[in-house]
C-alpha cells in the first residue's frame, strides 16, 4: 500500500504550529539545555550534546540531538536501554526521568527533521523495515512525543523486568508502538497534537507515577 500524503493545508498548519511553539520553548529552555550540556560533559568526559542517526520522514536518516546521558561502554552495543543500564549516569537518570535530555530536539523541529508530535523516530533496523500499510508511519515527520511515547513512558522500567529485554522490545513493545503510530497518522489533527503535548507535560510533572502494565 502506498504511503499516504497528508493534506497540504493541515500539514502547513501543523508545521507553522511546530515552528512557533518549538522556537518559544527553545528560547525559554535554553538555560536548562546549556546547564544540562555542561553537567553531561563533566560527568561523561565527552561532548554533552549527543547525536544519533534516526529514521525520519520517507525513511530518510537524520541526526537526532539529545543531551548525553550515558557513558560510552565498548562492551555494550545494544540500542535497547533498560532502567538499570549501567551506562546511564547519575545526572542522566534525572534528565531522562524529566525528559530534559530530549529538549535539544526542539532544534530538530526547527530544522524540519521532526515535529513536536508524531511517531517516535527509531534507529535503523526498526522503522526502515516497515512494510505494507505500516509504512504510512513514514509519511509524516517523526515527533518528540506522541501516543506511543506517552503509552510507553515507562519503557525502560518495563524492559528492566523483562527476561529478555531485546526480545520483549521486538515482539511486544515495537508492534504496539506501530499500531498506535498508525492510528495517529490516520487521525491526527492540531487539536490532537495539543492534547498529546498536554498529556506529555502531565506525565513529566508526575514522573514518579507507577508504570502501566503492558504485558
Amino acid at each position: 500500500m502506498p504511503e499516504r500524503t497528508p493534506n497540504a493545508r493541515s500539514e502547513s498548519t501543523k508545521r507553522a504550529f511546530d515552528v512557533t511553539v518549538s522556537f518559544v520553548l527553545l528560547v525559554v529552555t535554553a538555560p536548562v539545555i546549556a546547564g544540562a550540556v555542561i553537567v553531561a560533559a563533566a560527568e561523561t568526559k565527552h561532548s554533552g550534546l549527543f547525536s544519533q542517526s534516526r529514521v525520519g520522514r520517507h525513511g530518510e536518516l537524520f541526526q537526532l540531538l539529545k543531551i548525553r546521558t550515558m557513558r560510552n561502554t565498548p562492551l555494550i552495543t545494544t540500542t535497547v536501554t533498560t532502567g538499570a543500564d549501567s551506562r546511564i549516569t547519575r545526572s542522566g537518570a534525572v534528565m531522562r526521568k524529566l525528559k530534559i535530555d530530549e529538549l535539544p530536539q526542539l532544534i530538530n523541529v526547527l530544522r524540519g527533521d521532526m515535529s513536536l508530535v508524531g511517531p517516535r523516530p527509531d534507529v535503523p533496523g526498526f522503522a526502515d523495515t516497515l512494510d505494507d500499510a505500516d509504512r504510512r508511519i513514514l509519511s509524516v515527520r517523526p515527533g518528540i512525543t506522541g501516543p506511543a511515547t506517552i503509552a510507553f513512558r515507562h519503557e525502560e522500567q518495563l524492559l528492566n523486568v523483562a527476561d529478555d529485554p531485546e526480545r520483549y522490545n521486538r515482539e511486544v513493545i515495537w508492534p504496539e508502538k506501530v499500531r498506535l503510530n498508525c492510528e495517529y497518522v490516520d487521525n491526527h489533527s492540531l487539536l490532537s497534537d495539543i492534547r498529546f503535548l498536554s498529556e506529555t507535560l502531565r506525565s513529566v510533572l508526575h514522573a514518579d507515577s507507577q508504570p502501566a502494565n503492558h504485558k
